[in-house]
């Protein structure tokens, strides 16, 4: 079974903190023990924003990948070129700041390996407005440029993070679906991090892209949670018609709480045995661990 996974920080731990590889949540043995085909890693500016020296983390975490692969890691520029049966990872950007020297950046980081790009983390950048400051302030007209530069080049544009009015915008004024790296449903869990039915809706309808956070605290009011807590955020985007977008973004190593059952990649497997408990069927199931990620890509180009 072909499983994918859409956000870690595994990388921010590796590049930054100095950790090695078998200190994080996220290893090359637990990837193959959880089957998981396609891992990706963020290179994430950091908890000071703007105001950090986001360059250089990002390329720490750049310079970090070289422990993936000597993990015995495969990097891919597209989940099309990871095969059931073995480990490889795609590469993202947790906060665009990167992007704000200029439109020639987008390439730049496209030429990298980065697949997908959140626009902002938790803290107002030149681009938009992130979930956590407000609703209401949309994407700036850099921001809108950005997007569509992104998309473009077949760089997915990630909503995990951005409000709600940034949302939006990139449904009125981009050009291909945005994707949700690591999100879960507001209806289950009123967190303002979550979606709305109303913005699920909206990704069903245009063919986006949903990756259910693994985090306690966004799929669970009372901050518990296990295989089953998560199946049934996937079952509720599932029941709006949405089976063919949905799929798995853990945050594994962005994370301080865990699934009492998931609590990194080697278990895996207890989330597809919760979905199979769930009445999910096989076909259903392969869509959700991860060919709804590569039919996603496919429509983004």
């Amino acid at each position: 079974m072909y499983i994918a996974d859409t956000h870690s920080d595994t990388l921010y731990n590796m590049g930054v903190h100095g950790e090695q590889f078998t200190d994080t949540c996220i290893t090359a043995q637990r990837l193959r023990a959880g089957g998981v085909t396609l891992q990706t890693f963020a290179l994430w500016s950091g908890p000071r924003g703007t105001a950090g020296d986001y360059e250089r983390i990002a390329q720490q975490e750049l310079d970090a990948v070289a422990h993936l692969t000597a993990a015995g890691l495969r990097q891919v520029d597209d989940p099309s070129q990871a095969k059931a049966g073995e480990s490889c990872f795609m590469l993202s950007l947790e906060g665009c700041e990167v992007f704000q020297k200029g439109l020639s950046a987008v390439a730049l980081w496209r030429e990298r390996g980065v697949r997908m790009g959140a626009l902002v983390w938790n803290n107002v950048n030149t681009l938009g407005t992130p979930a956590k400051v407000n609703a209401d302030d949309g994407l700036t007209p850099y921001g809108i440029e950005v997007a569509r530069e992104m998309q473009r080049l077949g760089m997915a544009v990630d909503v995990s993070h951005l409000n709600e009015a940034g949302f939006w915008d990139l449904f009125s004024k981009g050009h291909r679906p945005p994707m949700a790296s690591h999100s879960c449903c507001r209806a289950l869990c009123d967190h303002f991090r979550n979606l709305t039915d109303e913005q699920i809706r909206a990704m069903i309808q245009y063919g986006g892209f949903i990756g259910i956070n693994f985090y306690p605290a966004f799929l669970s009011v009372d901050k518990k949670a296990d295989s089953v807590t998560i199946a049934q955020h996937i079952d509720h985007i599932a029941q709006l018609g949405g089976i063919d977008i949905v799929g798995f973004g853990s945050d594994f190593d962005g994370i301080e709480l865990f699934p009492d059952d998931v609590r990194h990649p080697g278990e895996m497997g207890n989330l597809i045995d919760a979905l199979r408990r769930y009445g999910y069927n096989d076909e259903a199931i392969e869509k959700v661990a991860g060919k709804n990620l590569l039919a996603y890509y496919e429509r983004i180009g």
